[in-house]
């Protein structure tokens, strides 16, 4: 046992050593983007519109009901979709009903009605409406959806 303590002593003051060096050099092989972000989101500003310019830019989908993943519950909304251009508000409103529409319906039909409560559900809901739709778009891209109807109800 006395012959082998300096060997344990030895195991374990290398590790540790390993163990302290990973931590300190840890930023150096993974920088932490975080303040970056940060001062990327404080420098982002919002273009002002007016009303004439938000009713120009603005597409609504009217009326979708669509059970969700657990059948016990519908979901009733209407969708307003502000786009980035006139040209491509033109464009959404050809492809909105045999494109878009559907596309709305398969991501309520994923959707568990827990996901869904809150602000926050409705806010994440809304930006994987953004991402699916504007991969979707033939021109331009969706900048805000909101919804001007959202009931979820038990059935």
């Amino acid at each position: 046992m006395k012959k082998m303590l300096p060997w344990l002593i030895t195991i374990l003051l290398a590790v540790t050593l390993i163990v302290v060096a990973a931590f300190l050099l840890m930023d150096r092989f993974f920088p932490s983007d975080a303040n970056d972000v940060n001062q990327a989101v404080q420098n982002v500003e919002a273009k002002k519109q007016s009303a004439d310019e938000i009713v120009a830019l603005t597409a609504e989908i009217k009326d979708i009901k669509t059970n969700l993943a657990d059948p016990d519950y519908i979901l009733s909304i209407d969708i307003a979709l502000q786009l980035d251009s006139a040209k491509s508000k033109e464009e959404f409103e050809k492809i909105k009903a045999i494109k878009i529409t559907p596309i709305i319906i398969k991501a309520i039909a994923d959707a568990k009605p827990e996901e869904l409560n809150g602000a926050s559900g409705k806010d994440q809901f809304s930006s994987k409406l953004v991402n699916l739709i504007n991969k979707n778009l033939t021109e331009g891209s969706i900048t805000q959806i909101g919804f001007s109807k959202f009931i979820l109800a038990p059935m």
